[in-house]
């Protein structure tokens, strides 16, 4: 949603998709439609104008006058850009006579018959265009079973899975958790039923590989989206089967991103554990790219703990087994931790410190800076949170234009991926824009940021 100078508004439609919203437009309660408006910046006098109401009208709606004449919430609904079905204003008498059509008589199964009168008497209520009761439903799930599962697999069968894992980390790097959370979710619901299949050892043991991954990445996307309890119970599930099959770099990576749902929630000491316990499955792996990724990360919790020392002998080890490290035979779930990352890490560690040094934030713009440049279209998320890093690190260092130019960067970006960790970790970069209150071009970004933040 943007509001410019001017004072004319466009409202984006994803505003009328959530929940509480779509409850007070189905039940016609425009004081909460109108609250929940102004959560987002649009003011009454914008609404007023968007609904040909004047400004006493929306504030005696706003204090819980009721809405009731027809005309009125047609021109609400139009002028606000809500679809007249989500009010059930599409209601036409005539289609009452045709809801009489409405028979079913292709089945001798009394239950089926039902289900299929109730289908077609809600079609002909649909196409017809009358009031659809169920509006406040539909964000609501179609069904909860699961396909049924086969009773004998092989590795065919832990290879489709291995590929559907891989094809969803994709959507996750480019377009946020919140691009595939569920599908994931769905997937490891119906691929845990494997588990009860007969099958080979062999095929056995990479099932609960494939299914250590799947979870990792359910549990990763979970966090995404801000679902913290989900994501751990996913994590734990993943380490489990991750030991179990003795791979250790899985264990690790598993591990890894324990580490990081804390570090993102503030539990700075806790993240250093999980880091640490992952630096131990990480060394008995023998993979140099999990090793130098987990120091990486040791890097950031050091640097938040204000360990100095201990963070610079993380990057130092981060950097030299990345260096050292067999990249072209990386498992799939760390191939990701390339220069980019690498160059991400040490700098967001060193602009970390509590009070860092001139050579300090110039060392994290030139790392971040290089890692900025080196992500391709399909890391969005990530380009995001370095360029939000980016920003706040120049704004420290005093440089005012790069940091708002890069700031409005990170802001558009973040408007690309659904992802509630992408909007808190615009929340440094909205503190040090309000600091400068003097700065009309810096009070515009924080509001920017504010109403990107509000509207998670």
């Amino acid at each position: 949603m943007n509001v410019d100078s001017h004072g004319s508004v466009e409202i984006s439609p994803a505003v009328w998709e959530r929940q509480e919203m779509r409850l007070a437009l189905a039940n016609r309660d425009l004081k909460t439609v109108y609250e929940r408006l102004q959560r987002v910046g649009v003011s009454q006098r914008q609404i007023a104008r968007l609904t040909g109401q004047s400004p006493s009208e929306v504030h005696e709606v706003l204090r819980g006058r009721r809405v009731m004449a027809h005309d009125l919430l047609v021109r609400v609904a139009d002028g606000l850009g809500v679809p007249r079905g989500y009010m059930g204003l599409a209601y036409d008498r005539s289609t009452e006579a045709a809801l009489d059509l409405a028979t079913a008589a292709c089945s001798t199964d009394a239950d089926e018959r039902e289900e299929v009168r109730s289908l077609l008497a809600h079609a002909a209520n649909v196409t017809m265009g009358a009031s659809v009761s169920d509006v406040a439903r539909w964000w609501q799930p179609v069904d909860r079973e699961a396909a049924p599962a086969p009773a004998h697999i092989g590795l065919v069968d832990v290879e489709q899975v291995e590929a559907l894992t891989a094809a969803m980390r994709v959507l996750d790097y480019r377009h946020g958790g919140g691009a595939c959370r569920d599908a994931v979710a769905a997937q490891v619901r119906w691929s845990q039923q494997l588990l009860v299949a007969t099958c080979s050892d062999q095929t056995r043991e990479r099932l609960l590989l494939a299914l250590a991954d799947l979870h990792n990445l359910a549990g990763w996307t979970s966090f995404d989206v801000g679902m913290f309890s989900v994501a751990r119970r996913h994590f734990a599930r993943a380490l489990e089967q991750a030991k179990k099959a003795e791979d250790n770099s899985l264990a690790a990576n598993v591990l890894y991103r324990m580490g990081r749902l804390h570090l993102h929630r503030g539990a700075h000491k806790d993240a250093l554990r999980f880091f640490q316990l992952g630096q131990l499955s990480a060394q008995d792996s023998g993979c140099g790219v999990t090793v130098s990724m987990l120091c990486a990360n040791e890097a950031w919790a050091y640097a938040m703990l204000g360990d100095q020392l201990q963070m610079a002998r993380s990057v130092a080890r981060a950097q030299d087994e990345f260096d050292r490290a067999d990249h072209d035979n990386a498992q799939s779930w760390v191939r990701f931790f390339g220069e980019a990352d690498l160059y991400a890490s040490i700098g967001i560690a060193r602009s970390a410190i509590p009070s860092p040094t001139d050579q300090d934030l110039a060392g994290a713009i030139e790392h971040i800076t290089r890692a900025i440049d080196l992500r391709g279209p399909d890391m969005t998320r990530s380009r995001t949170f370095e360029m939000t890093s980016l920003a706040v690190v120049h704004l420290r260092a005093g440089d005012r234009d790069e940091g708002l130019r890069v700031g409005n960067d990170a802001a558009d970006s973040a408007t690309l991926v659904r992802s509630i960790r992408t909007l808190d970790r615009l929340e440094p970069l909205q503190r040090i824009s309000a600091q400068r209150t003097n700065d009309p071009d810096a009070q515009a970004l924080t509001r920017r940021i504010t109403t990107l933040r509000a509207a998670e």
